[in-house]
């Protein structure tokens, strides 16, 4: 069988990189351009660092913002109209995950209008064309939505989110430029960067890994792990390795998938609104727990790139405790709580687990799994 790995066309790296977004939009004979971004990076100027630069430029722009932190069905309708009255012919998506994810499905929509409602998007979607030309600038260090061919969306009359996989909607551009996530508060520091580590994790762990995926990975939790202490203090040196090392492990689990935490994750944002990031981060432990015995040796590798020392020497049993010791005691150095106490109610558990045993991510957990297992999962953490 074949392994097929999508990444995306060009990307630039570095403080100011925002720059080259001119260069592109000329370069490649582009007229309008139709601004994507959440309403608190427009009213807090983080919006205004991009379209500074189309202005020095003189490119003609329109802003959308009718976004929401976990974006709705609503919110991708919405932006797909606005889009066809803008006259623009590609997109900025400046934000997070909820900015670009949103990107994503409104380029998609417009070049497949037969898939106008976004739900009948959701899995590996039927489309024929690609999206709209992307240009990706994130704010946040976690999500790598720049570089993956997924976007996730949600149904808030269901109460769930659902993932969308297509390799048709992934960014022609992603500018990775950390001076864009400056301004990124140290809690949302925190648990964006957990969210990019999860990534690598379960990345390396899923069925689908393989050796090209396994460098990425490796290589990600390894940057991650020695950069996200310091980009919670805000020192440069650490929000530029978090601004590489969540692009990093993005390129990897596109291409591979992930597992239970983030079906699990998908699910507690859907029903409590609760950020991606930070309930990524609570269950990492425990997952990893729960996946331990069917990893092979690779605890060990996440343990070495996590920074233990003596791991050559240690058991199975000890470098898969270290490695999970090691993710906990990170969490705890950047103030990700450990338990859902006071957020998941006892009741909801149930229709939680079969939400996210449906989730696209659960088939990709290295261990089988059923409802009554994430059920406990759940439970183990109120």
């Amino acid at each position: 069988m074949a392994n097929r790995f999508v990444l995306n066309e060009t990307s630039y790296h570095g403080s100011g990189a925002i720059k080259e977004i001119a260069v592109e939009i000329k370069g490649r004979g582009f007229k309008k351009s139709f601004v994507c971004s959440d309403p608190d990076l427009v009213k807090f100027g983080v919006t205004k660092k991009v379209t500074d630069v189309l202005d020095e430029n003189g490119i003609p722009y329109v802003i959308y913002s009718d976004i929401q932190p976990n974006p709705t069905i609503e919110n991708v309708k919405h932006g797909v109209e606005a889009y066809e009255k803008s006259g623009a012919d590609h997109i900025v998506a400046i934000g997070g995950g909820s900015s670009m994810d949103t990107a994503k499905a409104i380029g998609i929509i417009n070049q497949n209008p037969e898939c106008r409602d976004v739900r009948s998007l959701e899995g590996v979607s039927p489309t024929k064309h690609k999206s709209v030309p992307i240009i990706a600038v994130p704010t946040t260090a976690g999500t790598a939505a720049e570089v993956t061919i997924n976007y996730v969306i949600t149904d808030t009359e269901k109460k769930r989110k659902f993932v969308c996989v297509d390799p048709k909607d992934i960014p022609v551009i992603a500018i990775v430029d950390p001076d864009m996530m400056s301004s990124m508060p140290a809690g949302l520091t925190a648990a964006t960067g957990l969210d990019a580590l999860t990534h690598a994790i379960e990345g390396y762990i899923t069925k689908g890994a393989w050796e090209l995926s396994d460098m990425f990975h490796i290589k990600a939790i390894e940057i991650i792990a020695r950069s996200l202490r310091a980009a919670v203090k805000g020192e440069k040196v650490g929000r530029e390795g978090m601004a590489l090392g969540q692009y990093v492990a993005g390129m990897g689990f596109s291409n591979v998938g992930l597992g239970v935490d983030h079906s699990m994750a998908h699910t507690l944002s859907a029903y409590y609104n609760m950020p991606h990031g930070k309930a990524c981060a609570i269950l990492l432990p425990t997952v990893m727990e729960y996946n331990a015995d069917y990893t092979g040796e690779k605890y060990r590798d996440i343990a070495i790139a996590m920074g233990v020392k003596g791991v050559e020497n240690m058991t199975c049993a000890e470098y898969r405790k270290a490695a999970i010791d090691a993710v906990k005691q990170l969490s705890e150095d950047v103030g990700i709580q450990s338990t859902l106490k006071g957020i998941v109610k006892e009741e909801d558990i149930p229709a939680l687990a079969r939400s996210a045993y449906a989730d696209a991510c659960r088939p990709g957990n290295p261990r089988e799994t059923s409802v009554e297992d994430i059920e406990k999962l759940y439970r183990s953490l109120i």
